[in-house]
């Protein structure tokens, strides 16, 4: 591939003319499969132009190919480890002067909501609104099966001060809190949601 690529991972049906987006959804691959046609798990299927890529294991994209970088309520999902390894891969495809943006849930905000609530629901609010808890455990083989599909839950929260010394170790320069539709590059209006964005923690990052 050439350079200057826009690529979004984690995109979901998100699908933007001039991008390449990636989603590492099970559901996608066995709606990819030969037997796909038969069965999915979403309201809808995955747009024609999503991939499928793991940006953990690696997107088949060449080192420093990518102007633009997105991924949007993704990191909140991948253990510290694998956050850690999507950083450094992120780092690795973006060329010199590349812009990486992205948008997830903000710890401080549900900390001080929590705070902030001395009822008896507080610490309860808390653990649902940051999916960090478990209201039910899995059981038998369609629970695992569900839990392995959805990868719904939260696995490693962030702030802006850890997300910014995360990135900063990772060799990330320019690095800010970001707020819907101020990228300097134009682009990112062409994947970027407000609803993803209101309420969250942004940030934006260049190599």
């Amino acid at each position: 591939m050439n350079g200057g690529l826009y690529v979004q991972y984690g995109c979901g049906f998100s699908d933007p003319l001039g991008w390449l987006n990636f989603d590492a959804s099970p559901t996608l691959r066995f709606e990819r499969s030969p037997i796909g046609f038969l069965y999915t798990r979403n309201a809808r299927r995955f747009p024609k132009g999503v991939r499928y890529g793991d940006v953990v294991s690696g997107l088949p994209i060449e080192d420093a190919s990518c102007r633009g970088l997105f991924c949007s309520h993704i990191l909140e999902h991948l253990s510290l480890d694998d956050c850690d390894q999507a950083l450094a891969n992120s780092f690795r495809y973006l060329e010199r002067g590349g812009t990486f943006r992205m948008a997830l849930p903000d710890l401080e905000t549900y900390a001080r909501e929590y705070l902030a609530n001395p009822s008896a629901e507080g610490s309860i609010n808390f653990m649902q609104a940051s999916g960090l808890g478990r209201e039910r455990r899995s059981r038998g083989l369609s629970g695992l099966l569900k839990d392995w599909i959805g990868n719904s839950a939260h696995l490693w929260m962030w702030d802006e001060r850890s997300l910014g010394e995360r990135l900063r170790q990772h060799g990330f320069v320019d690095i800010r809190r970001a707020a819907f539709g101020d990228a300097d590059d134009p682009r990112f209006a062409e994947v970027e949601e407000l609803s993803r964005f209101e309420g969250y923690l942004a940030m934006q990052c260049r190599k």
